[in-house]
């Protein structure tokens, strides 16, 4: 492994909301990475952080409690590593200012996963991909660069459909989803809208579902990534869980597999070799479940400390070829825990451009 000198001086973006607090907490002890500074709207910049976030789980770090909150500038904020948990309507222009002024920017936003020359990636599924940061800088002339993962939701059905797409090559996807509240931040939906109910629409989540996981599950060359060649169609619910995205698929394959064929790829699969050990990489990062009543997000959200994506009810689907269920950790493994593994990633694989 190529590291720079340990631990990293890193920052977060966006620290109060509940993705930041996320981000703030996961940081807490890690050793490759030391919390040097938060930031955040200009109204909570120059005050201390406990004293502008309403924290939301367990708490607060006492390290981070009295740090002073900068604003989202990168001419006051200097570590070389940056966590965005920004919200999108603000993301695009600061995470570039930070690029071009050599941070390297690891995104939760929307904002950039789609563009040709920016890595979106699930460390054990597409580790490869971050080599389009050296397409990125060439390109826009950024000395650091911006490295985005994927909405929630899809990040559970790519890793799920990852090795049964490596192993059968997937032609069509149907998915639907039943995502946390957490997934609306803080404090998200109203009770009363929530409670009992379930809300058949989130905003601009469907055609994330629909357009990230084949740029995932694509292949990476030189002039970019060529999508992989399925379609999706998705349904997105918002139901009263706390934390736990559960997606429910429908996948025809290029070559039919048996049950058994199919339950062995699961079973088996255990990602990119580069990941393995790094600190946030869970030691299964996909749990097979051959219980007809699991996954559950009450039972199995924490598995791998939040960062393993588990996946059960597998069997034959009339339209289809098979149906299965995957579920993860919405704020762990979909955004903030997603984000530092990659960091790791970047620092494992020597191209975090940290000296």
């Amino acid at each position: 492994m190529t590291n720079p000198r340990l631990p990293i001086p890193v920052a977060v973006l966006g620290a109060t909301g509940a993705v930041g607090q996320t981000f703030v907490r996961l940081l807490a002890g890690h050793p490759w990475f030391e919390l040097a500074e938060v930031a955040a709207s200009e109204r909570s910049a120059g005050r201390a952080y406990a004293d502008v976030t309403k924290w939301i789980e367990g708490d607060m770090p006492t390290a981070i409690a009295g740090m002073t909150v900068k604003a989202c500038d990168p001419s006051v904020v200097s570590a070389p590593i940056v966590f965005s948990a920004l919200d999108s309507h603000v993301a695009g222009e600061v995470e570039a200012a930070f690029a071009a002024a050599g941070r390297l920017v690891l995104s939760n936003a929307k904002n950039y996963r789609m563009a040709p020359d920016v890595p979106l990636v699930i460390p054990e599924v597409n580790a490869d991909h971050l080599a389009l940061l050296d397409l990125q800088r060439a390109g826009r002339g950024w000395a650091g660069g911006i490295v985005t993962n994927a909405n929630c939701a899809a990040t559970m059905a790519a890793v799920a459909l990852a090795p049964l797409h490596a192993a059968f090559g997937a032609r069509r996807v149907f998915v639907a989803t039943m995502q946390a509240v957490s997934g609306a931040g803080y404090p998200g939906v109203p009770s009363l809208d929530i409670l009992g109910n379930v809300i058949p629409y989130i905003g601009d989540e469907e055609p994330k579902l629909e357009r990230e996981m084949q740029k995932m599950l694509g292949v990476v060359g030189t002039g970019g990534v060529t999508d992989a060649p399925f379609a999706v169609s998705a349904h997105a619910n918002r139901v009263a869980v706390e934390n736990g995205h559960t997606v429910c698929l429908s996948v025809e394959f290029e070559r039919e597999p048996s049950l058994d064929d199919a339950a062995r790829a699961l079973r088996e699969w255990t990602g990119a070799p580069v990941v393995r050990g790094l600190p946030t990489a869970p030691d299964v990062p996909l749990h097979f479940f051959t219980s007809d009543d699991r996954p559950q997000p009450r039972r199995d959200v924490m598995r791998g400390r939040g960062m393993t994506v588990s996946v059960g009810r597998l069997r034959r689907d009339p339209l289809f070829h098979l149906k299965f269920v995957a579920m993860g950790h919405n704020t762990i493994r979909g955004a903030a825990g997603g984000s530092i593994l990659n960091a790791e990633l970047l620092v494992a694989t020597g191209r975090t451009g940290v000296a």
